[in-house]
C-alpha cells in the first residue's frame, strides 16, 4: 500500500477478508517501510527494496498492490497481479493526461509497460471503469475489471459504524463531546522539493477555525501521503490533530461528521457516509486549466459548495443544516453515480473472483 508507507486502503480489507475466511490457506506479506508494524493475523512484514522483498516478488503467487509495481519487476508465469489502485478520479491520469509535471520524462512509457502485467484491476464504479480503460489504456479481456466497488470502503457500511468510531476516537484523543470536521487537501503538481516529495502550504487559517467554531467542534488534518512537509500546529492543542500519518484514512472518515477537501478524490469515499462536504477550492482555476483538467464538472456535480477563504469555509459549517438542504437533490445524484456498488461486501466479490479462481 502506498509504496510501503501503511497498513491500510484495500488491500489490507482484502487481506482481513482472506484471514478470516480461508485460515490456514495463504501465507500472507506484508511490503511495510517500518518493519517494526504488527499485524494481525499472522502476517510477515518485509521492507520494501530490500534482498527479502525481491525474493517474494520472485516466489508469490497473488501480488495485491495500490500503486504500481517496480519498474525493474517482471511477473513470471502463473503469478496473478491484482491492482486495486487507490481513488476515484476526479484529476485527469496517466495517458489522459496532456503534460505530466514533476514527473519523469518517461512516465508514460514506464506507465504503460507496469500496466501489461496487471491481471485484475478494481474499479469503485461505473464511472471509473470507463475512466480507467481510457487513462490506463487498459484492455477489459475477459472480464479482467472487476466492478466490484472498493474493498476500502466495506468499512463505511458496517452495521456497527457508531460504535466503531466512538472507539477510534478514544484511541486517537478526540473528545467525544466534539463534532468532527476533516480537512483532507492534496498536492500540488507545480509545487514539490522533487519527485514523489510535494510542497504544502495549509491555506486555512486554523487559529481563526479555532475562535469561531473552537465549542462544537475539533480539526482533523490528513494531507496527502506525498506532502513532505509537516504541519506547524503550535498554540492548536486540543482543537487540530495532525493524522496525516495515521494509517488507515478509512477510519478517520469514520470518525468525521464533516469533510473539507479540494481536487483530491476522498469525497468519492466519504460519500458512501452521506455526510456534509464542502471543496475549499482557493486555486480552482490554475488546477482545473493549467495544471491538470477534471473529469467531471465541479461547479456542476459536487455535493457541497465550492468556498474560496477561510471566511467562507466557517460561515459554511456555521449554516450547515442549510447547506445540506440545499445539495440534498445533487447529494443524492453524485451517491447513486460514485457509491452504489459499495454495499460492505466489495472485498467478498474480489476475493471470489481473483483468489478462488486462480
Amino acid at each position: 500500500t502506498f509504496r510501503g508507507a501503511s497498513y491500510a486502503d484495500s488491500p489490507k480489507y482484502i487481506y482481513v477478508y482472506l484471514a478470516k475466511n480461508f485460515p490456514g490457506q495463504y501465507e500472507f506479506v506484508w511490503v511495510l517501510n517500518d518493519t517494526k508494524t504488527k499485524l494481525p493475523y499472522g502476517g510477515t512484514v518485509v521492507k520494501r527494496m530490500t534482498r527479502k522483498y525481491a525474493y517474494y516478488l520472485a516466489v508469490c503467487k497473488y501480488f495485491v498492490f495500490n500503486t504500481r509495481q517496480p519498474l525493474w519487476y517482471r511477473k513470471r508465469e502463473g503469478q496473478v497481479f491484482l491492482e486495486t489502485w487507490h481513488g476515484t478520479p476526479l484529476k485527469r491520469l496517466a495517458f489522459d493526461q496532456e503534460e505530466v509535471t514533476a514527473a519523469s520524462p518517461t512516465y508514460k512509457a514506464q506507465f504503460y509497460r507496469q500496466k501489461q502485467e496487471w491481471d485484475y484491476l478494481i474499479a469503485p464504479n461505473a464511472f471509473s471503469s470507463e475512466i480507467f480503460k481510457s487513462c490506463f489504456m487498459y484492455k477489459d479481456e475477459g472480464d479482467t475489471m472487476l466492478d466490484t466497488g472498493y474493498p476500502r470502503n466495506d468499512l463505511l457500511s458496517d452495521p456497527h459504524k457508531e460504535e466503531i468510531a466512538k472507539e477510534l476516537k478514544k484511541k486517537v484523543g478526540i473528545p467525544l463531546d466534539k463534532k468532527v470536521i476533516l480537512y483532507a487537501p492534496t498536492w500540488r503538481d507545480d509545487e514539490y522539493y522533487g519527485n514523489g516529495a510535494y510542497k504544502f502550504q495549509l491555506k486555512l487559517n486554523l487559529e481563526q477555525m479555532r475562535k469561531e467554531l473552537g465549542d462544537e467542534y475539533v480539526i482533523i488534518l490528513r494531507t496527502h501521503y506525498y506532502i513532505a512537509d509537516v504541519l506547524d500546529l503550535t498554540g492548536l492543542d486540543g482543537f487540530a490533530f495532525n493524522l496525516s500519518k495515521y494509517d488507515d484514512i478509512t477510519e478517520i472518515y469514520l470518525m468525521s461528521d464533516i469533510l473539507i477537501t479540494d481536487y483530491s478524490s476522498v469525497f468519492f469515499d466519504f460519500a458512501n457516509l452521506k455526510r456534509p462536504m464542502l471543496f475549499y477550492t482557493y486555486d480552482l482555476d490554475k488546477y482545473r486549466d493549467v495544471l491538470r483538467g477534471f473529469y467531471i464538472n465541479m461547479e456542476e456535480e459536487l455535493p457541497g459548495p465550492l468556498v474560496f477563504t477561510t471566511d467562507e469555509v466557517i460561515d459554511t459549517i456555521k449554516h450547515m443544516d442549510e447547506i445540506t438542504e440545499k445539495y440534498a437533490d445533487r447529494y443524492v445524484t453524485f451517491y447513486d453515480k460514485f457509491c452504489g456498488w459499495e454495499d460492505g461486501h466489495s472485498s467478498q466479490r474480489v476475493v471470489e473472483t481473483v483468489f478462488e479462481k486462480n
